[in-house]
């Protein structure tokens, strides 16, 4: 087994584990502004897409201060698979609850594991392939960042942001 392939098995337990931990982190807090910052603070989908991007964005720093920098844009690849992810659990779950015309717990689960997934598999397919700078990569992980906490506070009125 290689070496990447070893990390982005660690990155996918790191990103289901504590994305998982993320859901509950905002009520164990006390409802702490700062926790709600990296955790949902509820059920709505842009909520849960932080239980990815936080682990996995923390989870690609360090990769890439491990062993990434000898990759050639690899936070590039990172940010793309982490969006790549929360695309999967975007349209996975609309399409679903679009069809059947409910949700079903057991299968959201599914489906944030299954976004967790395709960042590393993204990661895996395109990490040894030259993909430019890092510069990409780190302002996708920048900007975005910056829009979980600005909508985590003054989310727009869009059926992202609302409860499920």
């Amino acid at each position: 087994m290689t070496k990447l392939r070893k990390k982005e098995i660690i990155g996918f337990l790191f990103t289901a584990v504590l994305g998982t931990l993320l859901h509950f982190t905002y009520n164990w807090s006390g409802k702490n502004g700062f926790v709600a910052l990296f955790s949902a603070v509820n059920e709505s989908t842009w909520e849960h897409l932080k239980l990815l991007f936080v682990p996995a964005a923390i989870f690609a720093v360090i990769e890439y201060f491990t062993d990434g920098r000898d990759l050639q844009g690899f936070l590039t690849v990172k940010a793309a698979g982490i969006w790549l992810g929360m695309l999967t659990i975007v349209v996975l779950y609309y399409t679903y609850t679009g069809i059947i015309g409910q949700n079903f717990m057991w299968f959201d689960i599914l489906i944030f594991f299954i976004g967790c997934a395709v960042v590393s598999l993204y990661t895996l397919k395109k990490a040894n392939r030259i993909f430019g700078s890092n510069f990409a990569g780190i302002l996708l992980l920048i900007v975005s960042t910056i829009a979980f906490f600005v909508f985590t506070y003054f989310p727009p009125h869009i059926g992202l942001f609302s409860e499920q």
